[in-house]
């Protein structure tokens, strides 16, 4: 069973990394190697620091006309990440507030226990 689950996991690792490694050669080939955020530029011998943004944050949307990336440095991307995750909290906090309740039962507790 455990083999069966390594070789799933392995397989899946290595489909990721062809999927990654498709797209972000098409992606160097089609955009100059400019930082699409702080516009700090590239050459071979920091590109590894040059990664695919894809837009809709779906990687498994790879168009051939690189309309979904954009090429971030490693911290811009990593912003623009974070950017996405407090977005995602702060509407699931906005919702959990308005689908909080608002009756009380115990509003009137103190009256209705004077009143014996």
């Amino acid at each position: 069973m455990s083999n069966k689950l390594d070789q799933i996991v392995a397989n899946a690792h290595n489909n990721r990394q062809q999927r990654e490694q498709g797209y972000r050669e098409k992606s160097l080939k089609l955009y100059p190697w400019i930082c699409g955020r702080c516009c700090r530029e590239f050459d071979r011998s920091n590109l590894q620091e040059l990664t695919v943004h894809h837009r809709d944050h779906n990687h498994d949307n790879n168009p051939g006309d690189g309309s979904n990336w954009e090429l971030l440095c490693l911290y811009c991307h990593d912003n623009e990440h974070q950017r996405q995750l407090e977005a995602e909290q702060t509407s699931a906090e906005e919702q959990l507030s308005r689908d909080a309740a608002t009756h009380n039962p115990f509003a009137d507790l103190q009256n209705m226990l004077k009143g014996k």
